[in-house]
C-alpha cells in the first residue's frame, strides 16, 4: 500500500518559499515561474530504427528510412515519410547514430539533420584505418522548434560503392524536448 502525501507549500528553514501549487497542477518555483506540471516532461520523446536494410548510394544525400518506432511517447514521429514534428513549442535534443561496415582508409560518413527541408545540423567522420571494422558517425544537435516544425535525418558516404544500412541498432535517431531550457 502507497502513501500520498498532499501539500501546496514547499519552504526552507528560514520559511521562504521553494515550491508552491494552485491545486489545479500549476507550479511556482521560488516565487518566480510558474509552469503547468506536464511542461515538466521531457516529451514528445522518439528514438527509432530502421527495420529493414536500406541501401545508401555512394555521393549522394539519402534520407535514411526509420520505420520501426522503439518508442514515440506522443506519436509525433511519422514513419511513413520518416519526419519527426514536435506539436509542442519547446528546446529539442536530436542524437543520430549510422554505422557502416568495411571503411577503407580516407573515405567519409556525413550526417545531418533536416528541418523543414534544409540542412542543420551536420558532422562527418574520416576513416583514418583500413576497413575491416565498423565505422560509426554520430550527429548530436539542439534546435528550437514551433509546434509545426519538422526534421529528417540524412547520410552520405564518399566510399566508391553502394553501401547497406543494417536493420540492427547500428542506425538510430532519438530527440526529445529539454524541460527548463
Amino acid at each position: 500500500m502507497g502513501s500520498i502525501i498532499k501539500v501546496n507549500e514547499y519552504k526552507d528553514f528560514n520559511n521562504n518559499d521553494i515550491m508552491t501549487s494552485d491545486g489545479s497542477g500549476n507550479v511556482t518555483i521560488d516565487n518566480i515561474t510558474t509552469i503547468n506540471a506536464a511542461a515538466m516532461k521531457n516529451t514528445p520523446a522518439f528514438m527509432v530504427r530502421i527495420g529493414s536494410s536500406q541501401n545508401i548510394t555512394t555521393a549522394t544525400w539519402t534520407k535514411i528510412d526509420f520505420d520501426t518506432e522503439v518508442y514515440d511517447t506522443d506519436s509525433k514521429f511519422d514513419t511513413s515519410n520518416n519526419k519527426f514534428t514536435p506539436g509542442v513549442v519547446g528546446k529539442y535534443k536530436f542524437e543520430l547514430q549510422v554505422t557502416l561496415d568495411d571503411l577503407d582508409d580516407g573515405k567519409n560518413i556525413f550526417l545531418k539533420i533536416y528541418k523543414n527541408g534544409s540542412a542543420e545540423g551536420t558532422s562527418g567522420t574520416r576513416v583514418r584505418a583500413a576497413g575491416t571494422e565498423k565505422t560509426t558517425s554520430w550527429c548530436i544537435w539542439s534546435d528550437t522548434a514551433s509546434a509545426t516544425d519538422y526534421y529528417e535525418a540524412y547520410v552520405y558516404h564518399d566510399i566508391g560503392s553502394t553501401e547497406e544500412l543494417r536493420s540492427d541498432y547500428s542506425t538510430i535517431w532519438m530527440g526529445y524536448r529539454l524541460i527548463g531550457a
